[in-house]
């Protein structure tokens, strides 16, 4: 199924962009690229409470897919 993301409203836009941080986020830890203050250091750049929330969720999920602790 394809999907034109130029369709999506720029709230919808803004959770895509904020879930590949976070897969972003996870493979930098998982790869030592980075320790694990990448997602502080993220989530402190997040102004929004609900876009902060839905980034630790979607760190939490790529965390359980990549086999993250």
């Amino acid at each position: 199924m394809m999907h034109n993301l130029c369709l999506l409203s720029d709230s919808e836009k803004n959770r895509v962009e904020l879930d590949k941080q976070a897969a972003y986020a996870v493979w930098q830890l998982k790869n030592g690229k980075a320790g694990p203050e990448v997602f502080l250091n993220q989530a402190e750049k997040i102004a929004d409470d609900d876009e902060r929330a839905f980034f630790e969720q979607s760190v939490e999920t790529y965390k359980s897919l990549m086999g993250v602790a």
